[in-house]
């Protein structure tokens, strides 16, 4: 039988961090399955704590198609950063929540013995969640930068005391062109995030559509749109714009974007996986993490008055 390898992601900005990457690695070792980390938090937790020094590095002998499971100690943002990890491999990422509110996290920190006896034994499920393909085409036509997304891809303007002019595109088809400071275009997992805070509408992950949010459009129709998870939104840095704008992926990738430059978002051919051990309502997590106000409610939990 292959080796386990199972990649932890932390870093060692925290102490309590740290210290839970100390006991998920001791639990893996215990297992007899072999705890991996990226290079750059193999450094920052090695300078930090000398038990990190002999923990195998992800690198060409134990590469992202050898991970079974990425374990994520932190937030969204480092799930985000474990997902980009795994990318090439297809191995599902389980969020520990550290403290961060979040909505990709699966469990908190008081529950990661639990979570750690599951993973050991392969207790979890896998969820695909839908990703975006995002291209990046110059005047010619010509694809000069190609990435992808799992929350969303942003076109924002460049400069502070400038909008940018884009025109909107739906499946091949012009919708509206206006003055803006940004374009969100979101996955439902990423409804939650940037696109919540835009004014955009929250998806429920067991739906699949692509959200098309505009930032600040001096525009009488510049509405937030839900289209098919299937449809091709591009947007197009029009030539008069005065300004030049930036591509974000995720906030974690970006790409500059001159006059005449085109955006072409669609639904990647590859979700990203998150394993999951607790089936958990999505209106749950809403009301949790958002802290909504349920009281008063006098119905039941039964799925028959769904």
């Amino acid at each position: 039988m292959n080796e386990r390898r199972i990649l932890v992601v932390a870093h060692a900005g925290r102490v309590d961090t740290v210290a839970a990457a100390r006991r998920v690695v001791d639990a893996l070792r215990g297992a007899g399955v072999r705890p991996v980390l990226a290079a750059d938090d193999h450094a920052e937790l090695a300078a930090v704590d000398a038990f990190f020094a002999d923990v195998e590095v992800l690198d060409a002998s134990a590469g992202p198609a050898s991970l079974e499971l990425a374990i994520v100690l932190g937030g969204d943002g480092t799930i985000l950063r474990a997902a980009e990890l795994v990318r090439d491999s297809g191995a599902p990422v389980l969020g520990i929540n550290m403290g961060h509110v979040g909505f990709l996290a699966e469990i908190d920190r008081d529950d990661m013995d639990d979570a750690m006896r599951r993973v050991i034994a392969r207790d979890y499920d896998v969820e695909e969640r839908l990703a975006l393909s995002v291209r990046v085409k110059d005047r010619s036509g010509g694809v000069v930068f190609e990435t992808w997304a799992l929350n969303e891809a942003t076109v924002e303007k460049a400069s502070r005391e400038r909008m940018i002019e884009v025109v909107l595109e739906i499946d091949g088809r012009p919708l509206s062109s206006f003055g803006c400071d940004g374009m969100v275009i979101s996955t439902p997992t990423g409804s939650t995030a940037y696109n919540f805070s835009a004014g955009g509408p929250v998806i429920w992950p067991t739906v699949e559509a692509i959200a098309v949010v505009p930032l600040s459009a001096h525009a009488l129709f510049a509405k937030p749109l839900v289209v098919s998870p299937d449809a091709a939104v591009a947007i197009e840095m029009l030539e008069r714009t005065d300004g030049s704008g930036i591509l974000w992926c995720d906030g974690r990738r970006s790409h500059d974007l001159p006059p005449g430059a085109r955006v072409v978002v669609r639904r990647s051919s590859r979700p990203v996986r998150l394993a999951r051990l607790h089936p958990t309502a999505f209106t749950n997590r809403l009301v949790r993490k958002f802290q909504l106000p349920v009281e008063g409610w006098r119905g039941q939990e039964r799925r028959s008055d769904a």
